[in-house]
């Protein structure tokens, strides 16, 4: 995985304070001082190719926020996922930071006419796959050379997941349909682009707890963005409320599946009890003529409705609703 923690080394480190401890940079010990220096403030982001990301900025938030609930089945637990600046570099310096066994997920976005890559740790796969399947939260540090069957399955899970939750955080900017095309496991048979081009590198964080965090990148040629790269420098605001979609959807399904007693009284006869004691098997109870069945769901009459027959079984036709 790449490193997107844009940390400074020790040694980075040391040097920064030697120079604030000394107070100003000696210019006249062996440095060539026709070297053209501009100024730079730290943790700002060379942002020249695309202006300064700030709609695909707010894209990757949304879509942090959507994925929870792609990992919340199967790790049972509400993950806390946060979205790196996106950051340019050539393929061929994002992939020498790859190992070599990583799981790659090539999709096609139509409406831009590009590619995108999914970029998942071999050790996040098994986290998902052990709790999936049951297991407790806990590290897998041993090195692997190939994915499971179960795995695969996975992965795939992962990846239509995590496209359908893109194209939610894209809407508001413009309508995309992401498109599985291909699945490699070495960065050198992933082909997104040439090693020269540039790439897109939009990480995620996923913070879990009592173990090592672990990340996942989605990658976009600079050649698929270019398009709409006004559309990505602009400070689109959304109309549309934010909605766990998911949770709803699986909340309605949860009450769609409660089951329901219900029950249909034909008719309610009155017997004296002198002739109830006289009853016997054979006998007639004359019924009262009627005017509708009384139909019940849960002991709460809801319905009026008709006898009747279907495929050879006595049935009620459902006709006023009360």
């Amino acid at each position: 995985m790449s490193n997107t923690s844009r940390k400074l080394s020790s040694d980075e480190v040391s040097a920064l304070m030697a120079g604030l401890q000394s107070g100003d940079i000696n210019t006249n010990s062996g440095i060539n001082t026709d070297i053209e220096v501009t100024d730079f403030t730290f943790g700002s982001d060379n942002l020249e190719l695309l202006g300064d990301y700030y709609a695909l900025r707010l894209i990757n938030e949304r879509f942090a926020r959507l994925v929870r609930s792609i990992f919340l089945p199967m790790i049972r637990i509400q993950p806390k996922i946060n979205p790196f600046p996106p950051e340019v570099k050539t393929y061929d310096e994002y992939s020498a930071g790859l190992n070599s066994f990583m799981s790659l997920t090539t999709s096609r976005i139509d409406e831009l006419r590009g590619s995108m890559l999914l970029v998942l740790e071999p050790s996040f796969i098994s986290v998902l796959t052990n709790c999936y399947y049951g297991g407790k939260l806990a590290n897998f540090p041993s090195v692997k050379a190939e994915f499971t069957a179960t795995e695969e399955r996975i992965i795939e899970i992962v990846s239509d997941g995590i496209c359908q939750c893109l194209q939610n955080a894209w809407k508001d900017l413009m309508p995309i349909t992401i498109k599985h095309q291909a699945r490699e496991v070495n960065p050198q048979f992933a082909t997104l682009v040439e090693s020269s081009d540039s790439v897109i590198i939009c990480s995620f964080v996923v913070q879990l707890p009592n173990i090592d965090s672990a990340s996942f990148d989605v990658i976009y040629p600079l050649q698929t963005l270019k398009p709409i790269a006004s559309l990505l420098r602009s400070r689109v605001q959304s109309d549309v409320i934010d909605d766990d979609v998911s949770w709803r959807e699986r909340m309605e399904k949860s009450v769609l599946n409660v089951p329901l007693p219900v029950s249909a009284i034909l008719s309610e006869p009155s017997l004296s009890l002198s002739k109830l004691v006289r009853l016997k098997k054979g006998d007639i109870v004359n019924l009262p003529p009627i005017d509708g069945v009384d139909f019940f769901v849960d002991d709460k009459l809801l319905f009026k409705a008709e006898i009747g027959e279907t495929n050879g079984q006595v049935a009620v036709s459902l006709k006023n609703r009360l």
